[in-house]
């Protein structure tokens, strides 16, 4: 009876490994919404014309300069599992609209950090979402409903509109000081593509250190690296109009014997019959390919001396070696097929170029393919002091590259340096006060949000921020719908008539996604961490029985 009023002892369930670590609740929330922050400020300083940059050492001792958010984030090696979801948009960004990378980290940020407090109050997430949720699509639609659409009645003028937008681009880039040069580059080379696709991998980017960067060129077709070549090679002529090209997967030497290889006869005249054979299979194939027309012959394969000699004793070029994305974009550009055999070779399966020249550039020598018929494609080659400062360039100009495309493919256009954002964050505070409860401080929290990216450009830049959004909201309550910050003048300026546009795609898709994954952060409580996720990465276990094998036949004679 005395046991009775005793309490009974509960078995203790174990669901998880030893050492997993089961965090969970508001400190988890507001632990995982600290992680994002502390992930934006490392982005935080590149926005704008007057952003800096970031010197990056990955693990092999490979320097990367670049202001870029999509390229900072990819190299930042983010342990953090909520973190990881600004990595991930930052790259959807950079993969859907080329531009905006900083921008979509900074505002995802910002939207947890409005909401950190009444996280710690006690309001519920889904409250929060719910507000998110709503507010992104107001502002979203409200985008779309004041953007400018661009018509392209005058060629003349609507390539000028290009040229805007690819210089607002690149504005924050490390090439702004060459902005018309590079400009008319951009927009001159996404308008040779075909105008339905427009398929950028069609643009071929080239890197040459040396020269100045208004060395730089664009190639109107195929451009690539000459390719290890063989003696004879100066024989052949290096420029040809309207050639027939042959591409080739095949191998265009005569093979060494191998060292273990064995040959057995009886006679000597039985060797020179293999020998003459080898031969005699290999002018098979010269004489095949000569007997085609083609007066330039590309192999992602060898082409060796004896077939470099003969082709130069009949006027033709050939390049052996050529990489595969570059023997397949000169298929794509002057038309053919890659052959992997030399019999039946038809008319169809050659491809041509108006003009074809092997050139010197800089230190090394390119064969270029011009006008050619099959494909639009161009070729951008890049010239410049140091690699990484070449390669931060080619990342500019494929952020330019984008902001083209998407001009072309959807035409409509706002103002940039945080005007946009000013706009639609002064529309979502006058819309909050027409609601009431706990959604009003929520939508209001999500316009105050959007305040971070003028506020961000003028911190960079050195400029008084509280002033200059004061400004600003004066302005755009006043209803100026456009202005945003001068970054030349330490001011306020129409930036629609400052010629600072984007594709109203870049906004849009910036909040959405941003809005997403700030969604996203705030519905996770819980995160359950297995103690193994944060060892090094080993290899795969070794099957059972490896260990056997791997030592059986320890000291036997290797074969020869």
């Amino acid at each position: 009876m005395a046991g009775r009023g005793l309490p009974l002892m509960q078995p203790q369930i174990i669901l998880l490994k030893e050492g997993t670590d089961a965090s969970q609740g508001r400190g988890q929330l507001l632990s995982n919404i600290n992680a994002c922050l502390a992930v934006v400020d490392a982005v935080r300083t590149t926005l704008g014309p007057r952003g800096m940059d970031k010197l990056i050492v990955d693990d092999k001792g490979d320097v990367t300069i670049s202001n870029d958010g999509a390229t900072i984030m990819k190299l930042l090696d983010v342990i953090h599992p909520a973190a990881k979801t600004l990595v991930d948009i930052a790259r959807s960004q950079d993969a859907e609209v080329g531009d905006g990378t900083t921008s979509v980290v900074l505002l995802a940020g910002e939207f947890l950090k409005e909401v950190r407090g009444y996280i710690e109050d006690g309001v519920s997430p889904h409250v929060i979402i719910k507000g998110y949720r709503n507010a992104a699509q107001l502002a979203i639609n409200k985008i779309k409903e004041i953007a400018i659409k661009i018509e392209r009645t005058d060629d003349d003028q609507f390539r000028d509109l290009l040229k805007k937008c690819a210089g607002t681009a690149m504005s924050s880039k490390l090439i702004h000081s060459h902005k018309d040069f590079f400009t008319n580059m951009v927009v001159n080379a996404v308008l040779k593509l075909d105008q339905e696709e427009l398929n950028e991998k069609l643009i071929g980017i080239k890197r040459i250190p040396g020269g100045a960067m208004e060395d730089s060129l664009l190639v109107d077709g195929v451009a690539f690296k000459k390719t290890f070549s063989y003696a004879g090679f100066e024989q052949q002529p290096k420029s040809f109009k309207h050639p027939k090209i042959l591409s080739l997967n095949i191998e265009l030497e005569l093979k060494a014997e191998k060292d273990n290889a064995e040959v057995r006869i009886d006679d000597v005249s039985e060797y020179q019959a293999i020998v003459d054979a080898e031969w005699t299979i290999i002018y098979s194939k010269l004489e095949a390919i000569v007997n085609t027309g083609a007066k330039v012959v590309l192999s992602r394969l060898p082409i060796g001396d004896l077939a470099t000699q003969y082709f130069a004793d009949r006027d033709i070029f050939c390049a052996g070696r050529v990489p595969a994305e570059d023997l397949n974009r000169v298929v794509n550009a002057v038309g053919g097929s890659i052959q992997t055999t030399v019999s039946n070779i038809e008319e169809k399966h050659l491809g041509t170029c108006d003009y074809f020249e092997e050139k010197q550039i800089g230190g090394e020598r390119f064969n270029l393919f011009e006008g050619c018929t099959a494909t639009k494609t161009c070729t951008l080659i890049l010239r410049g002091g140091a690699e990484q400062f070449i390669a931060e360039v080619e990342r500019s100009l494929h952020d330019a590259i984008m902001i083209v495309k998407r001009c072309l493919k959807n035409n409509l256009i706002v103002a940039g340096g945080g005007a946009t954002e000013m706009e639609i964050s002064k529309y979502l505070r006058d819309y909050s006060r027409t609601i009431e409860g706990k959604q009003q401080l929520i939508i209001g929290a999500f316009a105050r949000a959007l305040e971070i990216i003028p506020r961000q450009l003028c911190d960079n830049a050195g400029f008084d921020a509280t002033d200059i959004l004061n400004n600003l909201r004066m302005k755009h309550a006043q209803g100026a719908l456009w202005y945003g910050v001068d970054i030349n003048a330490e001011s306020i300026v129409d930036n629609y008539e400052k010629f600072v546009w984007e594709p109203a795609l870049v906004k849009t898709n910036a909040i959405a996604a941003a809005s997403e994954a700030a969604c996203l952060i705030l519905s996770v409580d819980e995160t359950v961490r297995n103690p193994a996720s944060e060892k090094p990465q080993a290899g795969p276990p070794m099957p059972r029985g490896g260990a056997q094998r791997a030592f059986r036949g320890r000291g036997r004679g290797i074969p020869r």
